[in-house]
C-alpha cells in the first residue's frame, strides 16, 4: 500500500474509532509505516483526530521502543527538536506524545523524562542549570497536559526533579487553561498543602477546559481540581 493511502487509512481510523479500536485496527500496519501519518495527526485542527491521535503515537512508540530502542530514542529526539527556537517549528502535540509514550515505557521514561521538565524551567544561575521554558501558552498547555498525564500514573519519577515552585508559578499565568493545569498536576504530585494559600485564592475560577482523560474529553473547571484533589479522576 502507498504511504499516501496508508496516511489516508490511518486519519480515516482516527476520525472513525474510539482510541483503543484505533489501535487495534493500525497495529496490522508495519510501525515504520504508521510514524509519519501519526506525526501529521497530532498536528491537526480537529481534536479528536489529534488526541486519539496522540495516544496512538505514544502506544507505537513504546512498542517500537521494545523491538528496536534506537529507532525510538530518534523519534524522540525528533520531537525534541520540534520544541527548539532552533528547528523554526512549533511543537504541536510533542509533549504530549512524548509523555503518552513515557506512561508506557520505563526505559523512555528514565531517558527523557528530564527533557519535559526542563521546559517548565529558565536558565538557572548556576553552570549547568540549563532550562527550556516554552513561552507559548498553548505549548504551556500541552506541556502541564503531558506532566499530569505521568502523575496519574508515576508521580514518584516527576516527584523526583523537585521542580514544584516552577509548577506553582504557572498558577499566576493569564492564561486561565495553563492555570487549571498546573493546579491539577500540583495536586497530582501531593503539594495540595504546600501551596493551599495560592489554590485557594483560584478557587472562583469560573473557566471550563476541555480535558482528554482515559480516551474522552471532560469538562475541568478549578473546581473540579479542588474537589477532587486527593481522588483518581
Amino acid at each position: 500500500m502507498s504511504r499516501i493511502k496508508i496516511k489516508n487509512k490511518v486519519l480515516a481510523v482516527l476520525a472513525a474509532e474510539d482510541a483503543t479500536n484505533c489501535i487495534e485496527q493500525l497495529a496490522v500496519y508495519p510501525i515504520k509505516d504508521l510514524i509519519n501519518p501519526l506525526f501529521a495527526s497530532i498536528c491537526r485542527g480537529d481534536e479528536q483526530i489529534r488526541w486519539k491521535g496522540i495516544y496512538c503515537f505514544g502506544h507505537f512508540l513504546a512498542v517500537l521502543a521494545d523491538q528496536h530502542m534506537e529507532s525510538a530514542r530518534i523519534i524522540m529526539r525528533r520531537f525534541l527538536w520540534s520544541l527548539n527556537d532552533e528547528s523554526g517549528g512549533i511543537g504541536w502535540g510533542a509533549p504530549e506524545t512524548m509523555a503518552e509514550a513515557m506512561v508506557n515505557h520505563s526505559r523512555l521514561r528514565s531517558e527523557y523524562l528530564h527533557m519535559l521538565v526542563s521546559y517548565t524551567q529558565e536558565d538557572g544561575p548556576e553552570p549547568h542549570q540549563d532550562g527550556n521554558y516554552l513561552e507559548l501558552p498553548a505549548l504551556q498547555r500541552g506541556l502541564l497536559w503531558a506532566l499530569n498525564r505521568v502523575a496519574e500514573k508515576h508521580p514518584e519519577d516527576l516527584a523526583r526533579f523537585d521542580f514544584d515552585q516552577d509548577l506553582a508559578d504557572y498558577l499566576g499565568s493569564p492564561d486561565e487553561e495553563v492555570v487549571i493545569l498546573a493546579a491539577r498536576c500540583l495536586i497530582r504530585l501531593g503539594f495540595a498543602d504546600k501551596y493551599q494559600d495560592e489554590l485557594g485564592r483560584l478557587a472562583d475560577l469560573q473557566k471550563e477546559i476541555p480535558f482528554y482523560h482515559q480516551g474522552s474529553f471532560i469538562n475541568l473547571t478549578m473546581a473540579d481540581v479542588l474537589d477532587n484533589a486527593r481522588r483518581d479522576f
